[in-house]
């Protein structure tokens, strides 16, 4: 009975993750059956590494949903994306010691995803992430008030070069 319950679990997560693709579509990505498949079967890897539970349809189908529309994720590299996305959440979920929900982790993630790292999971992960986790388990809690948005430049530790500030060189170089 309890092998039954459990094949029910994945079946029903496997449907409400391809039921998103009518979402998606319009963004260009679709995940076929197997791509579903694969993706549940490294949730679940991921779960049992960071020694986490998930009941429902997890944080999967919201992983999706948020990061469906990036201008970095075509259909390319959706699923090997939508891994590392949710391979980094539960890693950051324990990072941060479950102070932040969900929603301000995905909002904080796809913030960065698509300004700071370029789309790129690795920076997301090791350095945007890292030091917002360090910040949180150091007690800041600014992030509350904002649900995860426009925290990064607190901690930002890379200085950045400034768009106005270059065009007036620029400028200056060009009128001499």
């Amino acid at each position: 009975m309890d092998k039954n319950w459990i094949a029910l679990l994945q079946q029903n997560q496997l449907e409400h993750i391809t039921k998103l693709n009518a979402q998606t579509a319009s963004y260009g990505l679709t995940l076929s059956a197997e791509d579903a498949a694969l993706i549940l079967e490294e949730k679940n890897n991921a779960l049992r590494e960071q020694r986490r539970v998930e009941f429902g349809a997890g944080i999967t189908p919201d992983i999706i949903r948020t990061f469906c529309d990036s201008s970095f994720i075509d259909q390319n590299n959706y699923v090997e994306t939508i891994l590392r996305l949710q391979e980094i959440f539960y890693l950051y979920k324990n990072e941060m010691m479950d102070e932040i929900t969900d929603a301000e982790l995905l909002h904080f993630m796809k913030e960065q995803f698509e300004t700071v790292c370029f789309g790129d999971p690795d920076y997301l992960e090791g350095t945007c992430l890292q030091i917002f986790s360090q910040a949180i388990r150091a007690g800041y809690r600014g992030y509350q008030a904002t649900e995860g948005y426009g925290e990064y430049a607190a901690f930002d530790e890379v200085q950045r070069w400034d768009y106005t500030l270059y065009l007036t060189a620029l400028n200056d170089l060009f009128r001499r």
